[in-house]
C-alpha cells in the first residue's frame, strides 16, 4: 500500500481542488470541516473524486504538481478516468 497519494477533490462550487497526503480520509475530512488549504474554506462540502499513490514523497510532489498545471478538461478526464 502507497504511503503518499496526490488527490482531486470536487468543492460544492464545482471547482477541482489538487493536494498531498499520507491520509487521503483524514485530508478531506480537513477540507470539510473548513481546515483544510485555504481555497477550499468556503467551498465545503469536498467529495473525493481522485487518488493516486505513490512509494516516495517526491514521486508524489511532482504528481501534484503536474495535474495542478493541467487544465480543467483533461482534470475532469482524469477523474472521468478514475471512476471507470
Amino acid at each position: 500500500m502507497p504511503d503518499h497519494w496526490v488527490y482531486i477533490v470536487e468543492c460544492a462550487d464545482g471547482s477541482f481542488y489538487t493536494g498531498y497526503t499520507t491520509d487521503v480520509a483524514r485530508r478531506v475530512r480537513e477540507h470539510d470541516r473548513g481546515e483544510g488549504a485555504k481555497y477550499t474554506r468556503g467551498r465545503a462540502p469536498v467529495e473525493l473524486a481522485y487518488r493516486e499513490g505513490f512509494d516516495s514523497k517526491s514521486a508524489a510532489m511532482s504528481r501534484e504538481h503536474e495535474i495542478k498545471q493541467l487544465s480543467r478538461a483533461a482534470k475532469e478526464r482524469l477523474v472521468e478516468a478514475e471512476g471507470e
